[in-house]
């Protein structure tokens, strides 16, 4: 994936005891990955970042735009052959 490349994509959430939603899998066009681990997460203004690994195993860093409640996709670190 290109740097400042980003993909807009579908992301199913697991809502905490406080609200706070983390992604449990999400999709690539027809493709669903697992989340298996949340790596990080961190916070900035206008967004809410995730550092996931995914169930084949490669690393993902999800978007997500609070006030339009969008994810996109962001960094991708993996075998996209798989």
């Amino acid at each position: 994936m290109a740097t400042g490349t980003t993909i807009e994509i579908k992301v199913g959430c697991y809502a905490g005891y406080r609200g706070e939603e983390t992604p449990t899998h999400f999709t690539i066009g027809a493709r669903r990955i697992a989340v298996t681990e949340v790596a990080d997460r961190w916070l900035a203004p206008d967004h809410r970042y995730f550092k996931v690994r995914g169930d084949d195993h490669a690393l993902y860093i999800l978007r997500h735009d609070v006030a339009s409640d969008r994810w996109e996709l962001i960094l991708y670190d993996g075998d996209w052959r798989r």
